[in-house]
């Protein structure tokens, strides 16, 4: 078995994940009552996206330890703030639960992954 080479954060399991899981409740969100325009709506895009954007500004900050760790930080904050708007959602009635059981699950394998690499950020590091 070969080990797949992390080229770039695109590459990284934990943004696939919440790539995808992004796209989803875009594509959900579409189905949100127009009164949730900017406040709900908006609020379970951003975070989503910015779960991703962080992940793509701490991969390019892997030359700090520092730097990358507040970064992913940033990421795991972001995927909590989901959660919670994903929550919402459900008990608005604007989603239904099991959909909302997936994507909850989906941002708690993205988390998983983004505390282990907080926790042990050395691998993840470039070589100085």
């Amino acid at each position: 078995m070969t080990k797949e080479v992390i080229k770039d954060h695109k590459d990284l399991g934990i943004y696939k994940i919440a790539f995808e899981t992004a796209m989803k409740i875009f594509e959900l969100s579409k189905k949100f009552p127009v009164e949730e325009r900017y406040s709900l709506t908006d609020q379970i895009r951003c975070s989503s996206r910015s779960v991703c954007a962080n992940m793509a500004e701490a991969w390019r900050k892997r030359r700090y330890e520092a730097a990358f760790v507040a970064k992913l930080n940033d990421c795991e904050t972001e995927a909590s703030e989901t959660q919670t708007w994903i929550e919402f959602a459900v008990k608005c009635n604007y989603m239904d639960v099991q959909t909302g059981r997936e994507l909850y699950a989906s941002y708690n394998q993205v988390l998983s992954g983004l505390v282990n690499m907080i926790n042990h950020p050395l691998p993840w590091l470039m070589n100085r």
